[in-house]
């Protein structure tokens, strides 16, 4: 079992970074906050679980212990799998889903793509109660997610996203406005009108 890595960013794609180490490189999934934050050259630590099923093997992996404990809790409910658990880590945060889950709160809940509304009342039925949200939120999330700049980024997904583009699209779009026009990253305040509409424009060409 591959519980930790460490080694150096290759290369970020939409959904997953390739980490080096020792000469040999690694495919993780990751969720895409915490993909977001992530930049090639960079060293890195991230917590990793191996899923192992008929179609493929997968490694998932998170920049806190929290992230993966909430991602390992959420399987535990029956008829959802890594990539749904995965999902719901990219939707919300380990502590505003934990306390989503506290709160009974369904509707933040089934924002998440791949699960509905039942889903969501199912998962609060099934962990309410078993969440400790003290340590959730005391491990928190590293000080290189967590930053102004990176809450600049996602105010540009979210914009996309109210306007139905998936959350994968939305990101993609974002690194791409970004990378071919050459805006500096971490995303200035000053510069979110310019990606979003840059990143729109994009998406609307892709259609």
């Amino acid at each position: 079992m591959i519980g930790m890595l460490s080694g150096r960013v290759a290369e970020v794609s939409a959904d997953c970074v390739l980490i080096e180490v020792s000469g040999v490189g690694y495919e993780v999934r990751m969720p895409s906050a915490e993909l977001s934050s992530l930049h090639a050259g960079r060293d890195i630590r991230v917590y990793t679980s191996l899923s192992v099923s008929q179609d493929a093997i997968t490694l998932f992996g998170f920049l806190t212990a929290a992230s993966k404990r909430m991602f390992l809790q959420l399987q535990k409910v029956s008829g959802i799998g890594p990539k749904v658990a995965l999902s719901l880590l990219s939707t919300l945060p380990p502590d505003r889903l934990a306390k989503a889950v506290a709160d009974g709160d369904a509707a933040a809940l089934s924002k998440a793509p791949g699960l509905g509304r039942k889903g969501a009342q199912k998962i609060i039925l099934e962990l309410k109660g078993t969440i400790d949200l003290d340590s959730i939120e005391s491990a928190g999330v590293p000080s290189s997610v967590r930053t102004p700049q990176d809450a600049n980024v996602n105010q540009v997904i979210e914009g996309l996203m109210s306007l139905g583009w998936r959350q994968q699209d939305a990101q993609s779009a974002v690194d791409t406005a970004c990378r071919d026009n050459d805006i500096v990253m971490p995303l200035a305040a000053d510069d979110v009108p310019r990606v979003l509409k840059l990143a729109l424009t994009s998406l609307d060409r892709g259609r």
